[in-house]
């Protein structure tokens, strides 16, 4: 089995990373599923590449399996989870394409796409079982992204897709959360159970639904989409270069 020092998570718009070297394509076989992945190395640093979405965006994001993804990571024995999201701005106020550095999560019902429990918990006494309880479920880089014009201390809400939200849905997310998307919510949940350190990236690509007099125009979103991948490229090699990370969480356990 491979092993890495770190796991990449992406999403829309980001599906390969040409600075791997020596780039090996890799079929994981996890508990919940296989995964196909990348793995090599950048800078001395091993890494185990995952696109949420496949090539060509070929899983929606209802149809992505985040237990196996997860569990590929732990497998791969990662100490830290890098991963981005494009995601929608519920607040006026905040500027569309910069990085965006989240530090808080509102996620309330855990839920899966397929409407199961976000958790690796699901039969009775198993091993390990337990509560996570947290602070933040993100580990904080705001510090080490400061020369990257990053906005920091946002909270980020995950929804379920594939559809987008209502204005009314939107103005309720707004009232809780800075940014929207409908990815990274049970990837954070889920490293959390295992323990690994997660950070999480997001770039506004829009204005989500109602948050603007007039919708983001599509060819706005589509050059945001494109440029997303350039800052958060440029993001994960500053944080390839720290090489300390920790988790802050606590699984209290039954067994």
């Amino acid at each position: 089995m491979y092993e890495c020092d770190v796991a990449i998570i992406t999403g829309s718009g980001f599906y390969d990373f040409p600075e791997l070297a020596n780039a090996r394509e890799l079929e994981i076989t996890t508990p919940f599923g296989k995964i196909q992945a990348l793995c090599g190395n950048y800078e001395g640093t091993s890494i185990l590449f995952i696109a949420r979405h496949k090539k060509g965006h070929a899983l929606l994001s209802n149809m992505i399996n985040h237990r196996a993804n997860i569990h590929a990571c732990r497998q791969a024995r990662a100490k830290v989870i890098l991963a981005t999201s494009i995601v929608g701005l519920t607040r006026p106020d905040l500027p569309l394409a910069r990085l965006l550095v989240f530090n808080d999560i509102f996620y309330p019902d855990n839920r899966l796409p397929d409407g199961s429990h976000c958790t690796f918990y699901t039969v009775e006494n198993q091993k390990d079982r337990g509560h996570y309880l947290f602070s933040s479920p993100f580990f904080d880089v705001s510090g080490v992204l400061q020369g990257l014009d990053a906005i920091t201390d946002l909270t980020y809400a995950y929804v379920n897709g594939p559809r987008l939200n209502s204005k009314k849905e939107i103005r309720f997310f707004a009232g809780f959360a800075d940014a929207v998307s409908q990815t990274a919510g049970p990837e954070a949940i889920l490293a959390g159970e295992l323990e690994i350190p997660y950070v999480l990236l997001g770039y506004g690509v829009d204005y989500a639904n109602g948050v603007k007099d007039e919708p983001t125009p599509v060819e706005v979103l589509t050059e945001n989409m494109h440029s997303s991948k350039t800052a958060f490229a440029q993001a994960i090699k500053v944080l390839l270069s720290q090489k300390t990370y920790q988790f802050n969480g606590f699984v209290y356990r039954f067994s």
